[in-house]
């Protein structure tokens, strides 16, 4: 109860810079939330499972919507929620911009707005606001938001360990991106996409070619292991076949769900548009892969926490009830802001805080040393 009552606070607390509000179901908690990114406010959703405790880091996966849909749509048609209710991570639903006729993902098509620096500082913020593994972060979605996938996977590759995409696909103009690590990628597409078509056109690349590409960027098996989906579904008018490519650098991999017949559509999900398969679950599928793979696999330094370990910065305990403990000190100052930003202490030098008239939530502390300045964030009980 003591657990539920610290997250409880924290999502109750709003800033100046983050707008927040939430609803909880028996499986969990969905909160919807914004922050600021290139002066615009952009809104998302963050469902949380109900055995995440905030003691313990919890992998982290985006999942990003198709052209013209949005959040909310997404999270009840890609359905991860009783998938993370027993894998135990957190799912975040973004939202894109307003153009061409309704919500996208700006994957390279014009110079505004920049999505790559949305998802960074909405990584950033999750990273601060709750107690993710940065090694576990990882990105999919639905055709733009397949696409926006690829395109994080090409300019934002020290942030995620793994993409998938359904239905869809990359640009032509930018197929040629060669981010310098290995990155494990899952397509799920079906022959019949009328939207994104499987063989490509003046926009897209062929996805056989996308899935050439990823396989020999990432240096695997050219050969596949070829594995029949059991066609249990007779009336989806579509049949399954899963192509793994695998011995990958740093253990990485390529996975193909060919959906002969498929629409574009995510396989398992409901409502069934026309051709939806219903053989597998792309979504189990999705986690199934995205639980292979850690980002520290294929760099070092990652993220947050490790930035913080390299600089030898430690806090501890971490979540604390009365007192946190600083190392190193040694030429060192700090200062306490809550998340609302207001500053709560003058300029500090002691071993320790005392943090025990401080109400439950979430503080950051940030460190000052040498002209470099750490943030970190500390929770108390």
């Amino acid at each position: 109860m003591k657990t539920r009552k610290i997250l409880r606070n924290k999502l109750l607390m709003t800033s100046l810079f983050f707008i927040t509000g939430f609803f909880s179901t028996a499986q969990g908690i969905t909160v919807l939330d914004s922050i600021v990114s290139g002066g615009v406010y952009r809104k998302f959703r963050i469902y949380i499972p109900p055995i995440y405790s905030g003691t313990i880091a919890a992998p982290l996966v985006m999942d990003l919507h198709g052209f013209t849909s949005n959040a909310v749509q997404q999270q009840f048609y890609s359905n991860f929620k009783p998938i993370a209710d027993t894998a135990g991570f957190i799912t975040i639903y973004p939202e894109g911009t307003v153009s061409f006729g309704g919500p996208f993902w700006n994957a390279g098509i014009t110079n505004i707005p920049n999505d790559v620096q949305f998802v960074n500082d909405l990584m950033t913020y999750c990273q601060f606001a709750y107690n993710i593994d940065d090694k576990r972060i990882y990105s999919c979605g639905m055709s733009n938001g397949g696409i926006m996938s690829y395109y994080l996977a090409c300019n934002a590759p020290n942030r995620i360990a793994a993409i998938a995409s359904v239905t869809g696909t990359m640009f032509n103009n930018w197929f040629g991106c060669a981010p310098s690590r290995a990155i494990p990628v899952m397509e799920i597409h079906g022959t019949g996409d009328d939207t994104v078509p499987y063989a490509g056109d003046s926009n897209f690349a062929p996805i056989d070619s996308i899935v050439k590409k990823w396989v020999k960027h990432n240096n695997c098996n050219p050969v596949p292991l070829i594995i029949p989906v059991p066609d249990i579904n007779a009336s989806d008018n579509s049949f399954s076949i899963n192509y793994r490519y695998t011995g990958g650098r740093n253990g990485s991999s390529v996975e193909l769900y060919k959906v002969f017949g498929g629409s574009h559509s995510w396989p398992g999900a409901f409502p069934v548009f026309a051709n939806t398969n219903q053989d597998f679950s792309a979504s189990v599928e999705i986690w199934r892969f995205f639980r292979q793979y850690k980002l520290n696999q294929f760099i070092d330094n990652v993220g947050l926490a490790e930035s913080q370990k390299n600089g030898q910065v430690k806090i501890y305990p971490n979540p604390a009830s009365t007192k946190i403990y600083l190392q190193p000190l040694e030429g060192a100052s700090y200062l306490v802001f809550d998340l609302s930003g207001k500053q709560l202490t003058n300029e500090l030098f002691l071993e320790t805080l005392d943090i025990s008239e401080f109400q439950t939530g979430i503080y950051f502390l940030h460190l000052k040393k040498n002209n470099v300045l750490s943030v970190l964030k500390f929770i108390k009980e």
